[in-house]
């Protein structure tokens, strides 16, 4: 396993414990602020990029009651001129909410605006809050597959007409990117980062590298007005599949401890699926244990519900067969383990699969195992099959 120590002119050093070697790379202009590594030949024409407003911190300004979104696209273009250096930009208008309103109503307009426009432009740039950016990035990952085209989720931490402002970085790194001939699919850019869309979570709230990858590497970075690739990435050549229904019948329950088991069955009657954020790597407390099983027996086996288990701790995953606590219950009932998942992409990925058809629980399974924009990667190792 390589780790980067960093980038010094056009060379890259990496390190491991056996060795430490220098690659030469070599940067090929793509126009005035974007640069590639590769030494492909690519068209010096500018490309095409819708904007597509929805609000956030980003586009805020400061009312009596606090920060509220104010900002159209088009105002925040005006504070960074330099974009229509990189590319040629259209912009819409979807709404204009603090994030914290954001579900899947708003994700919908979202999708039904890029695929009425996707054969017009090369790539997208949308403008959005952080406090749910990672829940969207996930969502659209479902719902708009396999894109040919990069579109890019974006925002910041402090207003863009602020004195002090991660926007008009972000916001050009955005369009940078977009611009990039290899670019593809949902991505978060954030605080210089590439984030696959179903890899993010924000782990700070006021800090301007507030996004990390979890369990997975960035494919990028923007360091200087150029994309820097770590990961090649094959090109995507299946055709783009958009999808415009997500079931909202799912509840996250954390467990903590002491939690009383009779809030399951209330949940159960409730809810069409439950996503079980447990401890470690997995397991049930003894006191839920019981009453989960006679309550497991009737939702699963009777009513057709839904039963997934996830853990609480960011990094590293699930695997539900090392401890007894969690061997034995997954084991009885078939349950769907979340392993190395973000718990946004867990969530929106049952709602994607939740909305679609009804369909037989181990078909539903297996396509919840079915790795879609990298946002699993575990269930081969730990023995789940798809088919």
């Amino acid at each position: 396993m390589c780790t980067e120590i960093g980038i010094y002119g056009n060379i890259i050093t990496y390190s491991n414990k056996a060795k430490t070697t220098s690659i030469k790379i070599k940067f090929i202009k793509l126009h005035p602020y974007c640069y590639n590594y590769k030494g492909q030949s690519m068209e010096k024409s500018l490309k095409n990029i819708l904007m597509i407003g929805t609000g956030g911190t980003i586009a805020s300004k400061t009312y009596e009651n606090g920060l509220t979104p104010g900002l159209t696209t088009d105002e925040l273009l005006s504070y960074v001129p330099d974009i229509r250096k990189v590319c040629n930009v259209n912009c819409i208008q979807v709404c204009s909410i603090d994030s914290t309103n954001m579900s899947p109503k708003y994700w919908k307009m979202i999708v039904r605006a890029i695929e009425d426009n996707y054969n017009a432009y090369d790539g997208f740039v949308i403008c959005h809050g952080t406090d749910t950016m990672a829940y969207t990035a996930a969502a659209l990952s479902y719902m708009i597959q396999n894109s040919q085209k990069p579109i890019v989720i974006t925002g910041s931490q402090r207003p863009i007409s602020s004195d002090i402002t991660d926007a008009k970085t972000n916001l050009l790194d955005s369009f940078i990117y977009a611009s990039d001939e290899e670019s593809q699919n949902i991505s978060i850019v954030f605080g210089g980062k590439v984030i696959a869309g179903t890899r993010a979570k924000k782990e700070r709230a006021k800090s301007f590298n507030a996004f990390t990858s979890i369990n997975f590497p960035s494919p990028a970075i923007i360091q200087d007005n150029r994309v820097i690739r770590y990961l090649n990435q094959e090109k995507i050549i299946e055709k783009t599949a958009f999808y415009h229904e997500m079931s909202e019948s799912i509840f996250l329950f954390k467990l903590i401890p002491g939690a009383k088991p009779e809030i399951l069955r209330y949940l159960f009657n409730h809810y069409d699926c439950i996503v079980i954020e447990s401890f470690g790597v997995g397991g049930l407390p003894q006191e839920l244990a019981n009453e989960f099983y006679q309550v497991m027996q009737e939702a699963i086996e009777n009513q057709g519900k839904i039963v997934v288990m996830a853990t609480q701790v960011v990094n590293e995953g699930s695997d539900m067969t090392v401890y007894e606590v969690g061997k034995k219950v997954k084991s009885d009932f078939n349950l769907i383990e979340a392993y190395d998942m973000t718990l946004e992409s867990t969530i929106t990925k049952l709602m994607w699969l939740m909305g679609r058809p009804k369909m037989k629980y181990s078909k539903l399974k297996n396509e919840f195992y079915r790795t879609i924009n990298n946002d699993i990667i575990f269930t081969r190792n730990l023995g789940e099959e798809t088919l």
